[in-house]
């Protein structure tokens, strides 16, 4: 009997206090590897809860890959179905191949013009996600870009565009590795940034509107990738592009930075190693932020996105400790960063190079068949 009136009293007690002094949970739904949740959980989370008195952070993975964006979107999907007043899916972090589809059902508010940090990130990728128009509806929360890694001891005037890299490998047989469509991203992004850099139009490959016939436009490229691939290595995947690197059986391949500079704190990688960005430039992909567009707590969320992309804490949580590439523009980060650092992250790609040769993926559609046309035309 005791115990029934302590807890009546408690529920009292907590109904009579007024809104914001009780507890609020602010629902984070994270896709991504397990290192997502634990960013969340024990950085973002417990900044967030110091500076929001009464306030927890509730952290969930969802699983890594499109399927933990997928499942994001299951969830709000079953409560936009049911007419719920409120959502329970206060911030989610999605993939790119998600944001457009969960915009075009009306599953996301327009937050980000209501976000002081909104002003600091000006990259294609904060307006397009695979050519779907997705501008104010997401926050890049980092960016994770392709670019050519090489041995200087092997390439002493590393190619600076795609005809220069196609003309290097020609006279260099077997010094250049990438793992085409399979095994990873990097070797996909090289594919679309090769037909990106032999196709007329490339730009309608990322901004849309779709086009059957581009699939003819972009043939003569695979055609030249072909002949490219004859005097090429192809790797097992990412990690196989790196292990290959550094054991020197090839000179130069296409990487992600972040990863890069990761096996090089680590000592996986040699640290004499060097990238590249060639131009027109190379694909890249961010993880977003969101917020549902009926969140139980909207107002909260985007405070937490605001704090999340918030220089300090980019410099902080997103470079020094992940090696990524900032969500926002990267100037807007120096000033958070001793130079040692910004050095080591920039000194071969800078700023300036991230924002002309930085790309987007290309649109849903052509995502595909891109990839189709490679196995069926350059890699037979």
């Amino acid at each position: 009997m005791l115990r029934r009136t302590l807890f009546a009293s408690a529920a009292a007690l907590a109904l009579s206090l007024p809104a914001h002094a009780q507890q609020r949970t602010l629902n984070v739904l994270t896709a991504g590897d397990q290192n997502m949740v634990d960013y969340i959980t024990d950085y973002l989370g417990p900044m967030f809860e110091k500076a929001n008195p009464g306030v927890r952070v509730r952290a969930v993975g969802t699983g890594p890959g499109d399927a933990g964006s997928q499942k994001i979107w299951e969830r709000l999907d079953a409560q936009q179905k049911a007419n719920a007043a409120t959502w329970d899916v206060d911030v989610g972090v999605v993939h790119q191949t998600m944001a457009g589809q969960l915009v075009r059902e009306s599953k996301l508010s327009r937050y980000r013009p209501q976000v002081d940090t909104d002003r600091l990130v000006t990259r294609e990728t904060a307006r397009k996600a695979l050519g779907a128009d997705v501008d104010g509806f997401v926050m890049p929360m980092f960016h994770s870009q392709v670019a050519i890694a090489y041995n200087p001891a092997m390439v002493s005037a590393p190619p600076k565009t795609y005809a220069e890299l196609a003309d290097w490998a020609q006279k260099n047989p077997r010094k250049f590795g990438h793992n085409g469509v399979r095994g990873g991203m990097s070797g996909v992004a090289f594919v679309f940034g090769w037909v990106y850099a032999n196709t007329p139009d490339a730009q309608k490959l990322m901004d849309g509107p779709y086009d059957p016939a581009m699939r003819a436009a972009w043939a003569p490229a695979m055609a030249k990738l072909k002949e490219f691939n004859r005097n090429a290595v192809i790797t097992p995947g990412n990690a196989g592009t790196l292990d290959q690197l550094n054991r020197g059986e090839i000179a130069m391949g296409p990487v992600w930075m972040d990863m890069f500079y990761t096996w090089q704190a680590e000592g996986r990688l040699a640290p004499n190693m060097r990238l590249e960005l060639i131009s027109p430039g190379l694909p890249g992909q961010p993880m977003y932020y969101v917020v549902p567009e009926k969140a139980a707590n909207a107002e909260l969320a985007r405070r937490f996105v605001a704090m999340a992309t918030s220089p300090a804490v980019q410099a902080e949580g997103i470079v020094k400790r992940f090696n990524w590439l900032p969500g926002i523009d990267a100037q807007h980060v120096q000033a958070h960063l001793d130079q040692k650092v910004w050095e080591r992250l920039f000194k071969d790609v800078s700023p300036q190079h991230l924002a002309e040769r930085g790309k987007p993926m290309p649109m849903g559609s052509y995502f595909k068949e891109i990839q189709e046309d490679y196995e069926r035309l350059v890699a037979n």
